[in-house]
C-alpha cells in the first residue's frame, strides 16, 4: 500500500451527518472554506428537519476544478457524527468511497435511536433483514457495497485531543465538528493551513475558541494517517471569490438597487434573508420584524406609496395570507417586490425542504385582473441580478413583482465570481416634480399605463388612495366607462414590460438544436444542465412566469420534457396553457428534497432511449 500511486481528485463528493444543533453546519463551512482557500470551486447544500434540536440533519459539499451546478446522490466521503446518519444513509457512498463512523455509535440497536420516526425505522429495518438490528449491521452493509470503512472514535479523539490541551470535556466536546474536518481532510491528505485559515474565519469574533480550534485541528492532523490510495491537493488561490447563499445573494442584489426598507414576519425559509440585512448595517435598509404576514405586507406597501423602494420575504402560508394587499397595491398602482421563497406544502406542509409548487398560485394570487411580474431564479448567482432586476421593474412599472425562489435555493451556498453591481443602477421610476393642488396621480394620459408618482405627504399637492375603484385623482368612482379605461391602463403596463424586459431577459436556451428540449424554471435548471451533458438534448429556462415569453417557435417538431418541482406538473400545465404545447414527458419530484445529478441523468437517458413513461416520479433523497 505504501507504493501505491494516490490518485488525485477532480471532482468530491463529502458529506457529513448529525442531529440537529450538533454543529454541523460549521463543520460543513469549515470543509468548504478550506477547500475554497485551496482554489477549489465549492457548493454545500443543507437538508435539515423543521424541528429544530436533535431530528437528523446533514450536509453536502462538492468541490471541483470548474463551477458545478447540482449535487450527486451518492459522496465519495461520508462522515457520520451518529448512529443515525450510519443507518439513514445506506447505498449513498459511491463504490470505493470512504466511511468515517465512530465505531461505539454503530454498536446501538436501531431501537435506540430515538429521532428515527417509524416509517424510517420499518424501511431500514427491512434493508437490514428484519427485526431490530444493531446498526453495525448497516456498516458492514456498505463494506458489501464497496465502501471503505475508516472507524474512528470521534467523540473519544475530541476528548482525547482536549485532554492534551488541557481544556474541560464540555468544551472539547464542543470542537467535535472540527475534529470531524481535520479528520476527513488529514484522510485525503489536504494540508492544514487552509483549515487553519477557515477556522480563524469562522470563529473571527471568538479569538479563544479560534485558537481552541486550530490547536484541535492540529492535534487531529497529527493523528490521522493519510490515506494511500488518494489524493485532494490545492489548484490554485481562491482570490476574491464569494461565498454565499442564495438569500444572501438576493438580499445584495436588492441593495444594489437601492433596497431602503424591508418588511418580514419570521418564516422558514424566507428569514434568512432580512435576518442577513440586520446583520450587515451597512447596507442602510431598513428592516422591520412585524407581528404578522399582514402587517409585513401593508407595512412594505406604506413604505412604498412614502417614496421608500420597498420589499418583503415570505414563503407559502405566509403569502397565503398576503393575497387581498397585493390585490390593493395592484389597484393603487404601488411598487412591491414579494420574494416568495417556495417550501413543500400545502398548509406547513414541509416547512424546510424545497417544492415549486406555489406557480400557479403566484400567477393569480388575489382576487380580480391586475398586472404583476412573476420572476423565478435558477441559481445563486442569478439571485442576485434577479432581486435587482425586480426591483426595478416594481418601480418602473408601479405594480406588484413576485420574485420565486425556494429552499433548495434558500440554502445552498457556493463559491462565486464577485458580481458585476456597477451595472445595477436603481430605477427612479417616473415621478412628477413640482405638483401642486389636486394630483392627477392615475392619469389616464400615460405612455404604457404607467402615470407619474408623488409620495405621499409630499408639500403642496395631493391626491386619494382607496381600494376601491377610482378616477384619475382617487375618487371611488363606479362609472363604467371610467372603470374600463382604468382596467385597460393598469393591464397596459404587462405588455410595455414584456417590450422593455425583450426575450433575453424572459428566457434562456440552452443547445436549441436538440430534438429533445427540456423546459423548466428556477431551480430545476442546474441539476437539468450537468444531468445532460453529453447527451442529445437542449434546455429551455423561463426566467418569466408572468408574462410568460413567447417561445412557441422553439418547440416545434421536438421531443418536449419537462422538469418540475410539483405533483401535479405545474409549469407543464402553465406551458400548454399558454403556448398549446403538451409536454410529451413529465418528470417530477415532490419528496421535498432536491433533484440529483443521478436520477435526472437516468430519467433523460430513458426519455432518449424511449423506455420514460409519460410521468416519471424521481424518488431520491434521504
Amino acid at each position: 500500500m505504501g507504493l501505491m500511486t494516490a490518485r488525485k481528485i477532480t471532482d468530491l463528493t463529502w458529506r457529513v451527518g448529525g442531529p440537529q444543533g450538533g454543529g454541523i453546519e460549521t463543520a460543513a463551512t469549515l470543509f468548504a472554506q478550506a477547500l475554497a482557500r485551496g482554489g477549489w470551486w465549492v457548493s454545500a447544500r443543507r437538508e435539515y428537519h423543521s424541528n429544530i434540536m436533535g431530528r437528523h440533519s446533514y450536509l453536502d459539499v462538492r468541490a471541483a476544478r470548474r463551477p458545478t451546478k447540482a449535487f450527486f446522490e451518492q459522496v465519495d466521503l461520508l462522515a457520520a457524527l451518529d448512529a443515525e446518519t450510519l443507518a439513514r444513509h445506506l447505498g449513498q457512498i459511491k463504490a470505493g468511497g470512504v466511511l468515517v463512523y465512530d465505531p461505539a455509535a454503530a454498536k446501538l440497536p436501531l431501537s435506540k435511536l430515538a429521532m428515527l420516526d417509524g416509517a424510517a425505522y420499518r424501511r431500514i429495518s427491512a434493508q437490514l433483514g428484519g427485526g431490530d438490528p444493531p446498526v453495525e449491521r448497516a456498516v458492514e452493509r456498505y463494506r458489501q457495497d464497496g465502501a471503505v470503512l475508516l472507524p474512528l472514535a470521534l467523540t473519544q479523539l475530541a476528548r482525547e485531543v482536549g485532554q492534551a490541551l488541557g481544556v474541560d470535556a464540555i468544551t472539547a466536546k464542543r470542537t467535535l465538528n472540527t475534529v470531524a474536518v481535520a479528520a476527513s481532510l488529514a484522510l485525503l491528505g489536504y494540508p492544514s493551513q487552509p483549515l487553519v485559515e477557515a477556522v480563524g474565519a469562522q470563529f473571527v469574533k471568538k479569538p479563544k475558541l479560534a485558537e481552541l480550534n486550530r490547536k484541535v485541528a492540529a492535534e487531529v492532523y497529527r493523528r490521522v494517517e493519510p490515506l494511500a490510495d488518494r489524493r485532494l491537493e490545492p489548484v490554485g488561490d481562491g482570490g476574491e471569490r464569494l461565498y454565499l447563499n442564495g438569500s444572501h445573494a438576493s438580499a445584495m442584489g436588492k441593495v444594489a438597487a437601492g433596497l431602503g426598507f424591508m418588511s418580514y414576519y419570521p418564516i422558514t425559509p424566507a428569514t434568512d434573508e432580512p435576518f442577513y440585512l440586520e446583520a450587515h448595517p451597512e447596507a442602510e435598509v431598513v428592516v422591520v420584524q412585524v407581528e404578522d404576514e399582514l402587517a409585513a405586507v401593508n407595512m412594505a406597501i406604506g413604505a412604498s406609496m412614502a417614496g421608500a423602494r420597498a420589499a418583503l420575504t415570505t414563503s407559502g402560508p405566509g403569502f397565503a395570507l398576503m393575497t387581498e394587499a397585493l390585490g390593493f397595491a395592484g389597484i393603487t398602482e404601488t411598487p412591491l417586490l414579494i420574494s416568495l421563497y417556495q417550501r413543500g406544502g400545502p398548509s406547513t406542509g414541509l416547512p424546510t425542504r424545497t417544492e415549486q409548487g406555489d406557480l400557479r398560485f403566484a400567477l393569480g394570487a388575489g382576487h380580480g385582473d391586475y398586472p404583476r411580474a412573476v420572476l423565478g431564479s435558477a441559481s445563486v448567482e442569478e439571485s442576485f441580478y434577479d432581486a435587482a432586476l425586480a426591483l426595478n421593474l416594481s418601480q418602473r412599472f408601479q405594480l406588484p413583482v413576485v420574485h420565486m425562489m425556494d429552499k433548495y435555493l434558500a440554502s445552498t451556498t457556493r463559491t462565486l465570481e464577485p458580481f458585476e453591481a456597477d451595472k445595477i443602477k436603481p430605477e427612479p421610476g417616473l415621478r412628477a416634480e413640482g405638483a401642486t393642488g389636486v394630483f392627477p396621480r392615475f392619469s389616464l394620459a400615460s405612455e404604457g399605463g404607467v402615470s407619474p408618482r408623488l409620495p405621499v405627504g409630499a408639500a403642496g399637492a395631493g391626491y386619494w388612495i382607496t381600494s376601491d375603484e377610482h378616477d384619475e385623482v382617487g375618487h371611488i368612482t363606479e362609472d363604467p366607462e371610467l372603470r374600463e379605461a382604468m382596467m385597460e391602463k393598469r393591464a397596459a403596463k404587462i405588455e410595455a414590460l414584456r417590450e422593455w424586459l425583450g426575450p433575453e431577459e424572459m428566457y434562456r436556451v440552452y443547445n436549441p438544436e436538440a430534438g429533445t428540449l427540456v423546459l423548466g424554471w428556477g431551480s430545476s435548471q442546474g441539476v437539468a444542465l450537468e444531468a445532460m451533458e453529453g447527451l442529445d438534448m437542449g434546455y429551455l429556462q423561463a426566467r418569466f412566469l408572468l408574462p410568460f415569453p413567447e417561445i412557441g417557435d422553439l418547440l416545434a417538431e421536438k421531443k418536449l420534457v419537462v422538469l418540475d418541482y410539483s405533483q401535479s406538473g405545474q409549469f407543464a400545465r402553465l406551458l400548454t396553457q399558454e403556448t398549446g404545447n403538451k409536454p410529451d414527458h413529465l418528470i417530477v419530484k415532490y419528496n421535498g428534497r432536491p433533484m440529483t445529478i443521478e436520477e435526472v441523468r437516468a430519467a433523460f437517458e430513458a426519455v432518449l432511449a424511449g423506455t420514460a413513461p409519460k410521468y416519471l416520479v424521481l424518488r431520491a433523497g434521504v
